[in-house]
């Protein structure tokens, strides 16, 4: 049997999925432990949510450290071990046209913040991230400094889209203005881009003739909260693994990816 996992949580709102995560370790659902719930957000419902359960829980107010370093982060916050050519390097957020000034301030703006949770996340032993409705974008700094080593990736995110399609902070809305007849959420863990990691589950729903906004992402969520704990538990089964498969393109070329195969 395998040993019951850690998990850590970062969230910006109401946190629903986090409770759907939340209630499937309390009845078993998933071999796991909640271990602490992180905010950017002081105004975040979820972190009430960590309360009622007993939950260590903290918040890093993104929006008070952004206001004051916006356009000109201090060199002396920024942390010992950042290094912004690694970061500039790695990054896949903006696109390659994005003037370097723009990136270079958003990259230590972030990693101010981002260390300052690293502290906070350092006080808990955790196997495994999950955003959970986390509205910020994480770069190469934290990401590198969660999956240790490298090759094992711990930060798992939910998106409102069947990825590719519409990455980005409007996952149902773009799929509905669309005009998409299915709409769904896909699970991934985090890469270095937008929305770009592997994916390791998606849900699907139908849109109707009739329906509205708010009803697909009513549908939406109502997937989310079965599909989030899904994927924990195939982590805490140790069912995933990252594989890289060559994959022929219609113009005789290869393309390489990372994908997560799943056991049995």
């Amino acid at each position: 049997m395998n040993a019951a996992i850690r998990i850590g949580a970062l969230i910006s709102g109401g946190g629903t999925n986090l409770q759907a995560i939340i209630d499937a370790c309390e009845s078993g659902t998933i071999d796991g432990k909640m271990v602490f719930v992180g905010s950017d957000n002081p105004s975040a419902g979820g972190l009430k949510r960590a309360r009622d359960h007993g939950i260590a829980h903290f918040v890093v107010d993104y929006r008070d450290i952004l206001r004051r370093f916006r356009g000109h982060p201090p060199e002396s916050r920024l942390p010992e071990d950042f290094n912004l050519r690694d970061c500039l390097c790695k990054q896949h957020i903006f696109p390659g046209d994005t003037p370097v000034d723009r990136v270079s301030d958003f990259l230590k703006s972030r990693a101010i913040a981002e260390s300052e949770l690293l502290i906070q996340m350092a006080r808990h032993e955790f196997d495994l991230l999950v955003l959970a409705g986390f509205m910020r974008k994480l770069t190469p700094y934290f990401i590198d400094r969660v999956n240790v080593p490298p090759e094992r990736l711990r930060i798992m995110n939910i998106h409102p889209a069947i990825l590719p399609a519409f990455p980005g902070t409007d996952g149902y809305g773009d799929t509905f203005r669309y005009g998409c007849k299915v709409g769904g959420c896909t699970v991934h863990f985090v890469d270095y881009g937008e929305d770009s990691g592997p994916i390791i589950g998606q849900r699907t729903f139908p849109i109707l003739p009739g329906d509205t906004l708010e009803g697909v992402k009513k549908k939406g969520l109502e997937q989310e909260w079965i599909l989030y704990p899904e994927c924990v538990q195939l982590v805490a089964r140790n069912k995933l693994h990252l594989v890289r498969k060559d994959f022929p393109l219609p113009d005789g070329g290869i393309v390489c990816r990372t994908i997560v195969e799943i056991d049995p």
